[in-house]
């Protein structure tokens, strides 16, 4: 896993299942402002399909996405 792509913002859901991880990282980009980006990272594997359908709902847009070993990292700009 690596951490290349810079971050305005952390939310650490690791450990936290659905809808937690979703629901902390909204609070988190209602406080950014447009083109910043959050990294998330959560251990809930329905975070995969949660972070995709969010995004592309809320118009926000998925920069990356990982999974190493179970834990899954996002990063979504907003916009």
């Amino acid at each position: 896993m690596t951490d290349a792509l810079a971050h305005d913002a952390l939310v650490d859901a690791s450990g936290l299942n659905c809808p937690l991880p979703l629901l902390k990282a909204k609070l988190e980009l209602n406080r950014l402002v447009s083109g910043q980006t959050l990294k998330v990272i959560a251990t809930d594997a329905g975070s995969q399909r949660d972070f995709r359908t969010f995004a592309r709902l809320a118009g926000h847009e998925l920069l990356r996405e990982e999974n190493d070993a179970g834990i899954y990292c996002y990063w979504l700009r907003k916009v």
